[in-house]
C-alpha cells in the first residue's frame, strides 16, 4: 500500500484515533436504516483508515526488527 493514497489528514492520527473512528463508522455501518451513498463514503474511509493502520505496524515491525537485530549483535560480544 502506497503512502500517498493516504490522506494528510489520516496519516496525522495516532493508531487510537484512528481504531476509535473505525469503531464508529463501524457502528454507523451496522445501522439498519443507513443510505447507500452514505455506505459507500464510510467504506472508502475505512480504507484509507486502514491502510494508515497498515503503515504504522509495518513502522513497529522494522523498529522491533532493528532492536532485536541489535541487541542480538551485542549479545554476541
Amino acid at each position: 500500500m502506497k503512502k500517498e493514497n493516504i490522506l494528510a489528514e489520516v496519516k496525522s492520527k495516532s493508531l487510537k484515533e484512528v481504531r476509535d473512528e473505525i469503531n464508529d463508522i463501524l457502528n454507523k455501518l451496522e445501522n439498519k436504516e443507513l443510505d447507500l451513498a452514505g455506505s459507500l463514503d464510510d467504506y472508502k474511509r475505512l480504507i484509507q483508515l486502514n491502510r494508515h493502520i497498515d503503515l504504522l505496524f509495518k513502522k513497529k515491525v522494522k523498529e522491533i526488527y532493528s532492536t532485536t537485530k541489535k541487541i542480538k549483535k551485542n549479545d554476541k560480544k
